[in-house]
């Protein structure tokens, strides 16, 4: 008997299976951690660029001693007696002792702003040191060499603080590259307080050793100094000595090379003041004329030498008293006898670290440097 056609059924689609429980508690976990370790990828270079705890060296102890080369003794041993084998006769090692500097500022390239805080021995005056060293330092093929010094100091109050210290000026990490560019030497820069008190009421102090007061001269010119050849491998003649700074702090840099130019050689100032107005020299005319760059130039040129290096630098946005001043002192004093100079118009220029530190890379800096010694490796 014939069966009866039955026409073909339309498959139906399979049900889904929901996943089980567990299974989906599974996913979750996984998506959860794969956006937290993403996060954290991403956070953990921002919190160690801006040292925000646990990831920050902050505080910590901090030593510039020098790898010991080719398996000899490091740079700090010799007492700085210049007598250690393969060390350059222009050389000072450390004379000790050691300062218990502690890890202020943690760079991008692993280097460390360190600080102390720091009683001269010859002025009294107890006040923060802030100093870097680039990659250099510790690298063990310049480990019998010294290197030059740049001493920054800042406008403004100066007092408790330094701003060449602050990661966002950002003038450690333009000396790094301007020496891999062949612009800078890789300058050792120590930073200290500039003034003995907050600015109050337009007080400062002129870097000088004002009667009656905190002898900031004495603290700038030789204590700072000595901090350093303590500490670091440095050179002993004026030829690895200078400074840099603005404002205030320019005009300081620029009397220290005028005022001892057996001491330091060059000065890389901007927007400086160019004579000494501290209120505080009131009742004393003689030692204000010892600190004024005007005189103290005319003296040198009288006595024939030596020769200072100062660059200046100065925005066109500046007030017509910083310019003018510089611009005044130039055409006095400029590029006379010993003194030899150079100036760098800033175009829309303000007067402000933002804008000097990068226009130091457009000369000033290569010019600078090149009346200083540079470290020299081991041959």
């Amino acid at each position: 008997m014939t069966q009866p056609f039955t026409p073909p059924q339309e498959s139906l689609p399979a049900r889904r299976r929901r996943p089980r429980p567990r299974r989906r508690r599974a996913l979750i976990w996984t998506a959860v951690v794969a956006c937290l370790a993403a996060v954290v990828g991403l956070a953990i270079p921002v919190m160690k660029h801006y040292e925000i705890p646990p990831f920050s060296q902050k505080g910590q102890p901090l030593s510039f001693d020098t790898p010991a080369p080719h398996g000899g003794s490091g740079g700090r041993d010799g007492g700085g007696d210049g007598k250690v084998a393969g060390v350059d006769a222009l050389t000072e090692l450390p004379t000790g002792p050691e300062a218990p500097w502690r890890v202020e500022h943690t760079l991008d390239d692993g280097t460390h702003i360190g600080v102390i805080t720091y009683t001269g021995p010859k002025s009294g005056y107890t006040g923060k040191v802030w100093v870097w060293a680039p990659k250099q330092y510790s690298d063990p093929k310049y480990a019998h060499s010294g290197f030059p010094v740049m001493i920054a100091l800042p406008g403004g109050p100066g007092y408790n603080d330094n701003y060449w210290k602050d990661p966002g000026l950002k003038l450690e990490q333009s000396i790094t590259s301007w020496s891999q560019q062949g612009k800078s030497l890789p300058f050792l820069v120590v930073m200290p307080v500039l003034n003995p008190g907050p600015d109050v009421h337009d007080h400062y102090w002129d870097g000088s050793d004002i009667p009656g007061q905190p002898k900031m001269g004495t603290w700038l010119m030789d204590d700072v100094p000595n901090l350093m050849r303590q500490n670091f491998r440095t050179y002993k003649s004026r030829d690895g000595w200078g400074f840099m700074g603005s404002s205030s702090g320019g005009f300081v840099g620029l009397k220290a090379v005028l005022q001892y130019p057996d001491r330091f050689k060059a000065a890389l100032v901007s927007g400086p003041d160019i004579v000494p107005d501290s209120p505080f020299w009131k009742g004393h005319p003689k030692e204000q004329a010892a600190n004024n760059p005007v005189l103290l130039s005319k003296q040198l040129i009288a006595r024939g030498g030596p020769d200072v290096y100062i660059a200046f630098q100065y925005g066109t946005k500046e007030g017509s008293g910083e310019i003018g001043a510089v611009t005044r002192y130039l055409k006095q004093f400029g590029n006379k006898g010993p003194i030899h100079t150079i100036v760098n118009v800033i175009q829309g220029g303000r007067h402000n670290a933002y804008t000097y530190v990068p226009a130091m890379g457009t000369g000033p800096i290569t010019w600078f440097s090149q009346h200083l010694l540079g470290p020299k490796p081991s041959s």
